[in-house]
This record gives C-alpha cells, structure tokens and sequence, in this order.
C-alpha cells in the first residue's frame, strides 16, 4: 500500500476532542499510515487523550511538543517531521473528525491521475455556514469528471476559483504529495488569519495537478477556532484584518495574476481594510482608544488605507 502521515496540531482545552479526530484516524479503510500529533503548547496536554488507545494505535503516533507557534507552526512541525517513506500527507484539525474512506480516496485520486493535490468536500453544523461541497462548484464553474467511484473532479481554472471563494477548501479536507510537502510550509507569522488559504494557493499553483472529490472526507468539528472565535470588539480584531491583507499581498506578489484574478485579491484587500476601519470606528464610538500603532504600521505598507479612512470620516460627517 501506499503510506500517508496525518498531521494533527493540537492546542485544546477539553478532553475528548483529539481522540475522537484520533479514532476516525484508526478507522480508515486505507491501513498504511501513521499519525503526527504536535503539541502547540496546548492547555489540555495531548497525553490526556492518549491515555486508553490500544498499544497497536499507540504505535502509530508520534507526539512532538513545542512552545506555541499557531495553527500554521505546528503543521510546519509536522511537515518538517513527515517520514522518508510516506507519499503523502493529510491534513486534520484536532476537532475535526474523517469519513472511514477519506484516505483511500485521497491516495487513489493521488496516483490515479498523477496529481500532488487533492481536497475532498466537508460537512458541519449550521455554524460552519460559509462551507459548500465540490459538487457545488458546478454553479459557478467548469468541472471536469474523471471519475465517478469515487466522485472525482478537476477544475480547469482553480486558483480564479479559489480567488473568488474558497470556502470548498478545508485543510482536514485536504492531502498533498512530496513535491508539495518536503517545498512548501505555512507563513506562520499570519497565525490569525488567512495562513491556511495562502498555503492553499501556493500549493495550487506548485501542483503538477489538482484534482477534488465530491465525497464528504471530514466533518467539521466545534473546538477552539482563533478565527471565527474573533469578534470585531477583540483587541486583536486589527491584527487578524492586517493579517489577512498581508496574506493576500503576499498572494499577489508571488505570482503573477490574470486582470479577474487581481480583480478578486483586491477586492478581499478591500473588505479587510473596511473591517478593520469599522471595527476601529466602534472603538472610538465607545470612547475607548484606537490602535494608533498597528494602524500606522498598515498605513506605512498600504497607504490606501488612510483614503480608506478618510472616506469613513468623511461619511460619518455627511450623516
């Protein structure tokens, strides 16, 4: 068989959650893998949910502990530590759990099409809203299917789709091949926001081919999340915005971009540049300070953000 490393980073603080991610792990019908949990500094220590796995599971787990680097250094972790002998790498939240087929569709949509790429759909509660299936891309673009047991597709123009919403896209979805994980990491320092999509995309455009699966191959789970945990009143409401525009300019400088694609990664620009102004305008309405620092640091790398607030003044004048 051909070996998959699941990489799982961990930073909980209930107890349960990880071993749920781990059993769906230990029931996978494709038998050749092995485990990589890494411990960001998590409240709940990882060995709290190790304690009754059988020594065979055991066995396949290596747990690596380390001072928190975010959701985006401990996956780096696990990629620095994948085995020479694995093939591929699959990526799982703590609090997410896998469908019994994930991996032997992952590794035979993989070697099948001779693809380093691949994402299977997601499932969730009705808090996870924003996510869609594969199959849904239909709506909005071309879908090529190459087979239908299991259901896999390839999208001719991936990354304009992504640009516009990727929200079909989820790491625990998600496995790549070693021509993607022995070259490509995370940007950890954007440990707020938005490391996940560029990796994303970085992955897309390195992969000799992509190919998707309309197969549900994880379900979303409910344990800590720093994104979507962050409302606008949080201190570092400002720091995930400029986070996220970071992330999209890195994404528009690295490569070159088509006039719809550019049109799409400004657009997002612009969205994160309007949150964090009206984010800081409720800061100033409930007469507290705003956070001159971090706005001067943007502004000192995207000007266009002071018109941005020139524009909202001028608006909150005109009401």
């Amino acid at each position: 068989m051909t070996k998959c490393t699941a990489i799982i980073p961990h930073y909980q603080r209930e107890p349960g959650i990880l071993r749920r991610a781990l059993k769906s792990v230990f029931a996978q019908s494709h038998a050749d893998y092995d485990v990589i949990v890494v411990d960001d500094a998590s409240p709940l220590p990882v060995e709290a949910d190790l304690d009754g796995l059988s020594l065979e599971e055991r066995a396949r787990i290596t747990v690596i502990k380390q001072e928190n680097a975010g959701p985006g250094g401990a996956r780096n972790t696990g990629l620095d530590h994948v085995p020479a002998n694995s093939a591929f790498a699959a990526f799982l939240d703590s609090d997410d759990v896998w469908t019994p087929d994930h991996l032997k569709n992952a590794v035979g949509g993989l070697s099948l099409f001779d693809a380093d790429c691949y994402w299977a759909s997601i499932a969730g509660s009705e808090a996870f809203y924003y996510h869609f299936g594969v199959s849904d891309l239909a709506d909005i673009t071309t879908l090529n299917r190459l087979s239908d047991d299991p259901p896999i597709v390839e999208v001719p123009d991936l990354a304009g789709v992504m640009l516009k919403n990727w929200s079909f896209m989820h790491l625990s979805c998600m496995v790549i091949g070693k021509n993607l994980f022995r070259n490509i990491r995370f940007e950890a320092s954007l440990r707020l926001a938005a490391e996940d999509v560029l990796f994303f995309y970085d992955c897309v455009r390195a992969a000799r081919r992509t190919v998707l699966s309309e197969s549900v191959g994880a379900t979303r789970g409910e344990g800590i999340n720093i994104f979507h945990g962050m409302d606008s009143d949080s201190p570092q409401f400002l720091k995930q915005q400029f986070n996220t525009w970071v992330a999209l300019d890195r994404l528009e400088s690295r490569f070159a971009h088509g006039p719809a694609d550019l049109a799409s990664i400004h657009s997002y620009k612009q969205t994160a540049r309007n949150q964090a102004l009206w984010g800081q305008a409720r800061l100033v309405k409930r007469r507290k300070a705003p956070q001159l620092r971090l706005l001067a640091q943007w502004a000192w790398r995207d000007p266009r953000i002071l018109r941005n607030a020139l524009e909202l003044a001028v608006a909150k004048i005109a009401k």
